[in-house]
């Protein structure tokens, strides 16, 4: 089995290493800190082989070249990591990567950028999906369109839905008040947002979450039920999306 190392970065990323014991290679998923992948793959015993980004944002790839400066590890990436660091493999939807014996599909899921990715190892039940979708909630959208962004989430919202989604930053809390808003008769948001209070009151993370709790939950994975285009409008769920992350940015 996998072996995933999840730990706090900057002010709300999370940072993710992954093992194959078999192998012995280890992956970064994103590096919004080159320094702390390093003083933690060092603590659990692991050598850094791999860096598998998202997306370009430096809060993704900004500790790339540190990490590789130390270990010579092969950075994979989509395109778009080369406006701030230079991939030695560039990938796109459809691509499989390797970690070992375990073997991760790589999704399109622009929206939040124009180029940003999933993987997903279907073996393991898990996917990354970096800042395009969160616990509640789903990323800003800086450089997508609402089409485009919602036929990514209609990708992630088509994996088995025990899969347990690795999110890149600790955003639920405030996720959670918008989603209360925008959907306040949902009694299973109603659950979960308390048991988002009880674990951040004790600084417990609530990431990784799984799949068929956010296709329940989630607004933003929602924006096709029929309560919620009547809510907020459109006639069409990337009309109602729209909706949605547009109350979100001004919430």
């Amino acid at each position: 089995m996998l072996e995933i190392h999840q730990f706090p970065c900057l002010s709300d990323n999370y940072g993710f290493l992954v093992h194959d014991p078999a192998s012995g290679q280890t992956t970064c998923i994103d590096t919004p800190d080159g320094a702390e992948y390093l003083k933690q793959a060092e603590t659990k015993g692991w050598t850094i082989t791999h860096i598998w980004n998202t997306h370009w944002h430096p809060d993704h790839a900004g500790g790339n070249e540190a990490i590789k400066a130390a270990t010579g590890c092969h950075v994979i990436a989509p395109a778009e990591v080369e406006r701030i660091a230079k991939p030695d493999e560039v990938v796109q939807h459809g691509d499989t990567v390797s970690l070992g014996a375990f073997t991760a599909e790589v999704i399109d899921v622009s929206g939040h950028t124009n180029g940003h990715i999933a993987f997903h190892i279907p073996e393991a039940g898990i996917a990354f999906v970096g800042d395009a979708v969160f616990a509640l909630g789903c990323g800003r959208m800086f450089e997508g369109t609402p089409d485009q962004f919602w036929a990514s989430l209609e990708r992630i919202k088509a994996l088995p839905p025990e899969t347990m989604l690795y999110c890149a930053h600790e955003y639920t809390a405030a996720n959670a008040k918008f989603a209360l808003h925008a959907d306040p008769e949902n009694s299973a948001l109603a659950d979960y947002v308390g048991e988002i209070e009880r674990k951040r009151a004790k600084d417990e993370p609530t990431v990784p979450t799984q799949l068929s709790r956010e296709l329940a939950t989630n607004p933003f994975l929602r924006a096709d039920d029929v309560a919620l285009m009547a809510k907020w409008g459109g006639t069409t769920p990337v009309e109602t999306f729209a909706a949605l992350r547009a109350g979100k940015d001004n919430f």
